[in-house]
């Protein structure tokens, strides 16, 4: 079992930057596809990225892509996404997610706001 913990959610200006962080217990990520996602009140899940296991490998949709960088700190068993650029449109709820067979993510974060003001 693993569980997730997000952090480093607030309130940013739009352009700003913000670093999200989701911290694992209960079981090592190294071996793990991690995935961030996004969703609003009402709104469907968004994919926001994922990272393979060692880093080397990232990807992003359309709509973060140049903007938002997903890492790993395997050895702090933490993986990050850092926001640049933020948009008003980029306000909503943060997950992150783990998966072991890179395809489903059954482990889930509880999530952290990211508001963007214009």
């Amino acid at each position: 079992q693993v569980q997730l913990v997000e952090s480093g959610g607030g309130l940013v200006q739009a352009g700003g930057s913000l670093r999200l962080s989701c911290a694992a217990s209960g079981r090592t990520l190294r071996s793990m596809v991690m995935g961030w996602f996004r969703q609003g009140a009402g709104k469907e899940r968004e994919f926001v990225g994922r990272i393979n296991w060692n880093g080397e490998n990232t990807y992003y949709p359309d709509s973060v892509k140049g903007r938002f960088t997903i890492s790993r700190d395997n050895a702090k068993n933490t993986v990050y996404l850092q926001m640049n650029s933020l948009k008003p449109e980029d306000t909503t709820v943060y997950y992150c997610a783990a998966s072991i067979d890179g395809g489903s993510f059954p482990y889930w974060g509880q999530g952290t706001q990211v508001t963007v003001f214009s």
